[in-house]
Parts: C-alpha cells; sequence; structure tokens
C-alpha cells in the first residue's frame, strides 16, 4: 500500500490515538506489507481501537468478527437465508417451475447472508477487517482462520470461489486467555500492547475529556496506575479511566481526595471484590499520585 509513516502518524494523531513509534512502525510495516497485524495485551489496553483508528486513516469500512468459543465458519464466513428461499421456492412453485430451475435461482448471491469475513472478502474496496478477541475461539476455528487469510478466498459450493479483488487490512487482537498456533504467529506481524504509563494515560485523559483539569488528569492517571499494580479481578482498561474522568468532569471535581474517591471508584473498578481490596489502600494510592 502507497503509505508513509508520516502519513500513519499523522492519522493517528488525527484519530486523537495517543500512540508510540513502535505502534506506527508496526501498523505502517503492517500496510505496506500487507500482512495481517496480531495485537496482544491485557484487555482493555486499546488493541481493539487500533481497528478503528486504521479504518479512519484509510477512510475505509471497519467490518468486525467478534470472536468467542464455539464460533464455527458459518457464524464467521456465511449463512443461507433459508426463510428468504423457502419463500421464493413456494413462489416458484406456485409459477409452475421445476425444481431444477429453482434451486439454481435460491441458491445465488441474493440469497447468502455475508458475515464479516466473506463481507471482508467480497467487499467492492479495501476495507478494514478487525477479528476480535481470537484467544477466545476454538483452535480449530483459528486453523480455518489461517487458511483464509493465506487466500483471501473462499469456496461456496454452490457458486464456487470467491476471491478478494481488494485484500483488506487484518487486524486480530488477543488478551492471552490461551496460546496461539505458531502457524498462526508466524503468519501475522505482532505488536504487544500494555497500559500506557502514567504520563501516557494522562495525555489520553486530556485529549478524550477536555475540561479536565491538567492535574486532575494527572492524578486520575497514577491513581488508576497504581490501581493496576495490585492485586484485582479485574485491571481497569483505558476506557474506565475516561469513563472516570468523565463523571469527576461532570461533578465538578478539580483535586482527587479519599472521599470523592470512594464515591466514584465505581466507574473505575466493576468488581465488588476489587472496591473492597482497594478500600484500606485509598490513602497510600493518593500519596502515591499527589507525589508525581
Amino acid at each position: 500500500m502507497d503509505v508513509t509513516r508520516e502519513q500513519v502518524r499523522e492519522g493517528l494523531r488525527a484519530a486523537r490515538y495517543v500512540t508510540t513509534p513502535r505502534v506506527e512502525t508496526a501498523l505502517f510495516l503492517a500496510l505496506v506489507l500487507e500482512k495481517p497485524l496480531l495485537a496482544e495485551g491485557p484487555a482493555g489496553a486499546g488493541k481493539t481501537e487500533l481497528g478503528k483508528v486504521l479504518a479512519q486513516l484509510l477512510g475505509t469500512e471497519l467490518l468486525r468478527l467478534q470472536c468467542y468459543e464455539g464460533l464455527d465458519e458459518s457464524r464467521a464466513l456465511f449463512e443461507w437465508n433459508y426463510q428468504k428461499q423457502l419463500l421464493r421456492i413456494q413462489a416458484e412453485r406456485g409459477a409452475g417451475h421445476g425444481w431444477a430451475e429453482t434451486a439454481h435461482d435460491v441458491f445465488s448471491r441474493e440469497f447468502l447472508l455475508e458475515r464479516p469475513l466473506l463481507k471482508a472478502i467480497t467487499a467492492p474496496r479495501k476495507v478494514v477487517l478487525l477479528i476480535d478477541e481470537i484467544d477466545k475461539a476454538d483452535p480449530e476455528f483459528e486453523a480455518f482462520l489461517l487458511e483464509v487469510l493465506s487466500d483471501f478466498q473462499v469456496s461456496v459450493p454452490e457458486l464456487g470461489t470467491l476471491t478478494a479483488t481488494h485484500r483488506p487490512v487484518v487486524v486480530l487482537t488477543s488478551n492471552r486467555t490461551r496460546e496461539l498456533g505458531e502457524a498462526l504467529l508466524r503468519r501475522c506481524l505482532h505488536l504487544w500492547v500494555d497500559f500506557p504509563g502514567a504520563k501516557k494515560e494522562a495525555e489520553i485523559v486530556a485529549l478524550k475529556v477536555p475540561g479536565v483539569d491538567e492535574r486532575l488528569a494527572a492524578q486520575i492517571a497514577h491513581f488508576v496506575a497504581g490501581l493496576r499494580r495490585l492485586e484485582l479481578h479485574k485491571a481497569p482498561s483505558i476506557a474506565e479511566t475516561l469513563d472516570w474522568a468523565r463523571g469527576l468532569r461532570a461533578l465538578g471535581v478539580l483535586s482527587l481526595d479519599a472521599q470523592t474517591v470512594r464515591q466514584t471508584l465505581s466507574l473505575v473498578l466493576k468488581h465488588e471484590e476489587d472496591l473492597r481490596a482497594v478500600e484500606s489502600k485509598v490513602g497510600a494510592l493518593l500519596g502515591g499520585a499527589a507525589a508525581r
């Protein structure tokens, strides 16, 4: 793809994505080498956002396949619209047409329900295909996906082989709940996406939540960084940091204090056991945030 690193950098800035040279380089290489990008890291660190930002950068459509246990080919590729087929069959019979003629009619593109993988292959222009949380899918689906990503073509028995006219830009994400196969890892460029440091997260808060005091943004970022160092059921995501900042802005808060933190911490921590575990540590966490 004819794109420069500077264009990628500027595109990320235009999409208000606070980035690093390592991320910019990975996205640039994924585009010019036309290889899938596998972004791994903890849940909530901003991996999914990469696909959205790429679609915005390229001015194209984002197609998202959300993976889950039990996901199979039909849910990812295509299904036949059986109800519509049945209605057509009934209409054809009423008109006196035979099965041979009817079968040719109902097994056409008109009756095909395209799922994200097939949509990406048959798209009339280059799109971004986001395969989210591939680690949640079964290894068998991973093997099938590898075959599709190798050739970007799909065989539909009734229609023949459908091949991509425009090779989609592919981003896969993984929270590393299981190890992915070596074959898939070899096929992809790899990018580790971790939670940003407190300084970067303060930049994100300032960028995404206009009107938040600069000092408060720094306090929020350092407090959340402290939370992530604790043994919690679920570490706060960047999205939850932003929710907290928006909530504090709505309350007119200019500086964090223990009472405000305890009243609003449910915006950041979503498990009762985590809230209880943090209760006795609020003072220490605030001290660490204030010291920065």
